[in-house]
């Protein structure tokens, strides 16, 4: 088939987005000739969505609407009257407050078929708004132009969850009755993709953008992917997760099953531990207790499938009944993960996770390479007028760093929403006496940092040329973290706040001049109010 030729159906799903349909809508119109045709499928909004979506349809005839007479509670089964509606060989899946790049539709379709491939897969960009920052979506999966004659071939398809950066033969969907769940069912996309894997397609692979996955962390509806709050989250999510490894298992595909297990205690498991400590007690220990349960039903080869963070996350929830070590798991699940100390042993001299849970073995901390540990540095930022001293202090662990041999530290200052690195430098670090720890000493200007939130990235240089990319723990002690004025020769005054991410990391917020003072007031009264 020709590519300008009218071969592919885009459908677009809504519900009360008056906001944003219409730019999902316009960015699959714009894909050209190769859109066959749109269809909007509008779920019972009530915010006027339906009639917009009309008004463009009369004057576009490539636009089809489809109303849903009622709401179905979820993203299924609009997806699923669109599919049944498609008319073209080929369909592809847009959320209404997302889009399609330039080009998204030539790229996949081109590469569908050339390999004849019933399922084709492209780059997906997070980009966080309103700030812009755009974070590719497993992007080891699209490092170039491939073809995977079998997921097997490539059971890092796992991973890649989402249902909306693919192209997918029609035919070949409907041939296998893969559909979405119905209904209101959190995290369709991993069932879907399950089932999508189980039927054991070739899966064409396209390094460029085919998907923009808008991120609204203060929409007054937040997604369901970042509305982690409410248990039920974690319940649906888990549902999700046991129901794709059954789809996959049921198939005879056990490698591919295996990794849902694996996807889950490295991602799913993780993400959360990570923010145990902003919940309350009583989902604390909701959430242990629902936890333990599902991990139980794991066997030695789905842990050991799983890289070393997920995995000895899992050991710890399955080992204490109640919730516990929850800043040390914080930390541990980071990305990258850190390991701070006490550094318990067991009677024999092996590493345990801790006195408390001795079944959590770590021998693994004792053949890895050293530039893969856990490092744990702590940091500390004291801002000064008269200069601002960044302090970091490596940890030994289980002798480990001391055969690396530590030799210097890169430190660097990073704007969290450009990604613009505002201060680099390199200091040695020197071994404390009468302490198993390196320190380094760094001075920075903060002035020139300049307005925005900056990350701290550290990598470590070992004797032997190795490097560990990570971030430090934030020190809390003696008020570190408090907020400060600072008087300054460029601004006048500059407030300084250094404080801990939800992982533990340290980062700190600049706010430059008078009308930094006042933002910064204003967004207190805001809250207060609020």
């Amino acid at each position: 088939m020709a590519l300008q030729q009218a071969q592919v159906t885009v459908v677009v799903i809504g519900y009360d987005d008056v906001a944003h349909v219409a730019d999902a809508v316009r960015s699959a119109l714009a894909q050209g000739p190769a859109v066959h045709e749109v269809i909007a499928v509008d779920d019972c909004s009530s915010d006027g969505s339906a009639q917009l979506l009309e008004g463009m349809a009369a004057e576009e005839p490539r636009l089809k609407v489809i109303r849903r007479p009622t709401n179905s509670g979820g993203c299924g089964t609009p997806r699923n009257d669109g599919l049944n509606a498609a008319t073209s060989p080929y369909v592809m899946f847009l959320d209404s407050d997302d889009v399609l790049p330039p080009g998204a539709v030539d790229a996949l379709l081109e590469a569908a078929v050339r390999h004849e491939a019933p399922v084709t897969a492209g780059l997906c960009l997070r980009k966080e708004l309103p700030s812009g920052r755009e974070t590719p979506w497993q992007h080891e999966l699209y490092t170039r132009h491939m073809l995977v004659a079998h997921p097997t071939r490539r059971v890092r398809l796992v991973r890649d969850t989402l249902s909306v950066n693919k192209l997918y033969r029609t035919a070949f969907l409907r041939g296998h009755g893969v559909r979405f769940p119905e209904g209101r069912f959190p995290y369709e996309d991993f069932v879907f993709s399950a089932r999508v894997l189980a039927a054991a397609p070739s899966v064409a692979l396209v390094p460029e953008p085919v998907y923009t996955w808008h991120v609204r962390r203060s929409a007054a509806r937040l997604s369901i992917s970042l509305d982690r709050a409410n248990i039920a989250n974690w319940r649906a999510r888990i549902d999700a997760d046991r129901l794709s490894y059954d789809v996959l298992l049921g198939a005879g595909e056990k490698r591919l099953a295996q990794a849902t297990r694996a996807r889950f205690l490295d991602h799913s498991l993780r993400m959360y531990a990570r923010e145990l400590h902003l919940r309350s007690a009583e989902y604390r220990r909701e959430w242990w207790t629902v936890t333990r349960a599902y991990l139980a039903s794991f066997d030695e080869g789905d842990f050991a499938s799983a890289p070393g963070p997920g995995r000895i996350v899992a050991r710890v929830v399955l080992a204490s009944e109640e919730p516990c070590d929850l800043d040390r798991l914080k930390e541990f699940a980071a990305r990258p993960a850190r390991l701070n100390p006490p550094y318990a042993r067991a009677d024999d001299g092996s590493p345990i996770w801790s006195a408390e849970l001795p079944q959590v073995e770590l021998d693994h901390l004792l053949v890895r390479p050293v530039h893969l540990l856990p490092a744990a540095v702590d940091a500390e930022l004291r801002p000064r007028a008269r200069g601002t001293v960044l302090r970091l202090r490596l940890h030994e662990m289980y002798g480990r760093m001391a055969e690396g041999g530590p030799q210097a530290v890169d430190a660097e200052f990073v704007e969290r929403d450009d990604g613009r690195v505002g201060f680099a430098a390199t200091a040695p670090l020197t071994a404390e006496p009468d302490s198993e720890t390196w320190s380094a000493s760094i001075p920075l200007d903060l002035a020139t940092l300049g307005r925005g939130t900056w990350d701290l990235k550290l990598r470590l240089l070992f004797k032997d040329g190795t490097h560990r990319e990570i971030t430090a723990h934030a020190a809390a002690g003696a008020g570190l973290l408090n907020r400060r004025a600072l008087p300054s020769l460029r601004h006048a005054v500059l407030l300084v706040q250094p404080y801990a991410t939800h992982s533990g990391a340290l980062a700190v917020r600049l706010a430059p001049g008078l009308s930094g003072v006042a933002d910064v007031v204003r967004r207190r009264l805001k809250r207060f109010f609020r």
